[in-house]
């Protein structure tokens, strides 16, 4: 039997033009680490991110000068920009006011109730939508007395607490998220909380670390997740540039048969019959095609014995020999390639495949 995900339902939001739920697409999103307050920088950093494939952009929003770029950064970003707000309202009420398509908020630390209404007050009258999310780190006191620990448990009904009060004032433009640092307890949070409502889910697994942790961590717990059929939109989670958890997220998505962009590079571990520098091959290829957009599959090979065999269903793909290589397409051998020029030609022939996908989707070039 093929392996097959049947998603769960969950309400349709908006988050500025962009649908999250429901029969959408499941979204990817990252966050800059800009000072918000540079509004150009913050700009330039969502223009890498959204050609890598980032559909939702959040930006932490610490201070009133932050939340004053707000304009700037959204007429610039071109997928909408969430605002992440801790413990000040006020800075959400602006945020809001100032042009925010969304507002990631903490009830636990947003305090009084009648603060968050001012929040949700100012969402509706902005047309913002927001998410309520909810940190294993960040519980309130009450329930971390009541379950001796911030478990699963606690973070559902801190969430399904904050959710009801938010539903409660007619806002529904409203997505949660349940994040903790270490993938069981955010496997069984997000699997419990998905039994209690209908509300999108936003994915990620909170401080997930460095470039490898980080990557392994958030690829098994939204994986886990994700093969449920639950979670609407995603985010990972890694310390440093921010462009590399764009291109982890959609590699998850791909690697479970949900959604695919950009190319599926493939290659060997290497052996005894490698007489090139695969390794560095590899990267510079990948390098090469970061932004590239069309879904194809394209190898990288050590060597010709296993290359094309072991890549048949890669669209494109090279080989190495001594000194030289193979251009193989679907299996079958193209010409030989010099070492030195296998790089450029698979290149060469990735931009034309890519080309040939913009031209089929009627789509300007990136």
């Amino acid at each position: 039997m093929p392996f097959a995900i049947t998603r769960k339902p969950t309400r349709q939001v908006h988050v500025g033009n962009v649908t999250v739920g429901g029969d959408a697409p499941i979204r990817v999103q990252s966050m800059t680490n800009t000072p918000t307050a540079d509004a150009a920088a913050t700009a330039d950093q969502i223009a890498r991110l959204r050609r890598a494939g980032c559909e939702i952009i959040r930006v932490a929003v610490p201070d009133e000068e932050s939340a004053a770029a707000l304009p700037k950064i959204k007429e610039a970003a071109g997928i909408p920009v969430i605002a992440d707000i801790h413990f000040d309202f006020r800075l959400a009420v602006a945020a809001a006011r100032n042009g925010a398509d969304g507002l990631r908020i903490n009830p636990g630390n947003i305090g009084a109730s009648w603060k968050v209404k001012e929040v949700v007050a100012a969402a509706r009258d902005h047309g913002c939508a927001i998410r309520v999310g909810v940190n294993a780190g960040s519980l309130e006191k009450r329930l971390l007395d009541k379950y001796g620990a911030a478990t699963a448990e606690a973070m559902v009904e801190s969430a399904l607490g904050h959710a009801e009060f938010i539903l409660s004032l007619g806002f529904e433009n409203l997505k949660l998220s349940i994040k903790a640092s270490d993938v069981p307890r955010t496997v069984d949070a997000y699997t419990l909380l998905s039994e209690k409502l209908d509300l999108p889910l936003h994915l990620g697994v909170t401080e997930a670390g460095g470039r490898l942790a980080g990557t392994v961590k958030s690829a098994v717990g939204m994986g886990l997740v994700l093969a449920k059929g639950i979670g609407d939109t995603i985010r990972v989670s890694l310390t440093g540039d921010p462009l590399p958890e764009v291109r982890v997220a959609w590699e998850i998505l791909r690697s479970l048969g949900i959604r695919a962009r950009g190319p599926e590079i493939i290659s060997c571990p290497t052996c005894g019959r490698t007489q090139i520098d695969l390794a560095a091959i590899a990267d510079q290829v990948e390098q090469e095609l970061a932004f590239m957009t069309a879904p194809v599959k394209i190898a990288v090979m050590g060597c010709v014995v296993n290359g094309p065999g072991e890549a048949r269903e890669a669209v494109v793909g090279i080989a190495g020999g001594k000194g030289q290589g193979i251009l193989f397409r679907r299996g079958e051998v193209v010409r030989k390639v010099p070492e030195a020029d296998l790089v450029k030609t698979l290149v060469e022939e990735a931009r034309q495949l890519e080309q040939e996908y913009i031209d089929k989707q009627g789509k300007p070039r990136q």
